[in-house]
C-alpha cells in the first residue's frame, strides 16, 4: 500500500509536524495485558526529541536481561523502516532495543513510544508467555494473524511463539504501531492514539507484508517456469 502524504490525510494520518508542543506516549502492551495500559511508565532512558526531521534515526541496543531476549536486530529494524515511505520515518530519532527488569514486569509491553523514541522490548527465551486470564476471541485472532498459538495449562494460559512468527510479529505490527503513534499528532486520548495506532499497524504493517509476500512468491514462481521452460 502506498500511503503518499495526501492519501494518509485522508486517512486521518498526520505526518509529525517539528511544532509538537507537547511530548506524546503510547504503549502496544502484552497481547493479554490491555488492563495495565496505564499511566504507569517504566525505569527508562528518555530521549529529548530534537524534531530535526532529518529522519537519520540511530539504534540504541541494550543486554535484554536474564532469561529474556531480543527478537530483532538493529539490521532488521533499518530494512523494515527503509521499506516505508521516506516521509513517514522522518519524525523517528531513536529506537532503543531495551533490556527487561524487574520493574518492567509490572506493566510488561511489547513495545513503547515516547517523543520521538520508539522502544522494543524483548520477550522470554523460551518464546512462551504465561498469562492468568484467558484470552478474548480478538487477542485470539491477533495471534493466530502472525503464526501464534494459545494453549490452556493447568494455572491459566500460555502463548506460544516460533521465531519466524515473534520476528514478524515485532517487525510488522509492535514497531509499526509504535511508529504510528509517533505520526499521530490529531489525537490526544489514549483511547483514540490506540485506535489509531492499531490501524495504522494493520494497513501499513501487516497488510503491506501480505501483499509483498505473495508478489515475492508469485515472481519466484514465475522464474521458476520460464527456467524450467528453458
Amino acid at each position: 500500500m502506498d500511503l503518499s502524504p495526501k492519501q494518509a490525510s485522508r486517512a486521518k494520518l498526520a505526518p509529525a509536524r517539528n511544532t509538537r508542543k507537547l511530548v506524546t506516549m503510547g504503549k502496544r502492551a502484552r497481547i493479554s495485558s490491555a488492563v495495565l495500559r496505564g499511566p504507569y511508565l517504566p525505569p527508562e532512558n528518555w530521549y529529548e526529541p530534537k524534531e530535526d526531521g532529518s529522519g537519520n534515526f540511530r539504534v540504541v541496543v541494550q543486554p535484554a536481561g536474564k532469561g529474556f531476549r531480543h527478537v530483532v536486530t538493529e539490521e532488521d529494524v533499518r530494512r523494515r523502516l527503509a521499506q516505508l515511505p521516506a516521509w513517514m520515518v522522518k519524525p523517528l530519532e531513536v529506537v532503543q532495543l531495551s533490556q527487561m527488569t524487574r520493574k518492567k514486569l509490572r506493566s510488561p509491553c511489547y513495545g513503547m513510544q515516547w517523543g520521538s523514541t520508539i522502544y522494543l522490548y524483548p520477550i522470554e527465551e523460551s518464546l512462551v508467555e504465561t498469562f492468568h486470564e484467558p484470552p478474548l476471541p480478538a487477542q485470539r485472532i491477533e495471534a493466530s494473524m502472525f503464526g501464534a498459538r494459545w494453549e490452556p495449562t493447568d494455572s491459566g494460559w500460555k502463548l506460544i511463539w516460533s521465531e519466524a512468527s515473534i520476528r514478524d510479529f515485532y517487525l510488522n505490527n509492535v514497531l509499526i504501531h509504535e511508529l504510528g503513534h509517533i505520526l499521530d499528532n490529531r489525537n490526544s486520548s489514549h483511547r483514540d492514539r490506540e485506535r489509531f495506532a492499531e490501524w495504522f499497524a494493520l494497513e501499513v504493517g501487516y497488510k503491506t507484508s501480505r501483499r509483498e509476500a505473495v508478489a515475492s512468491r508469485v515472481l519466484e514462481k514465475y522464474v521458476q517456469k520460464r527456467h524450467s521452460r528453458s
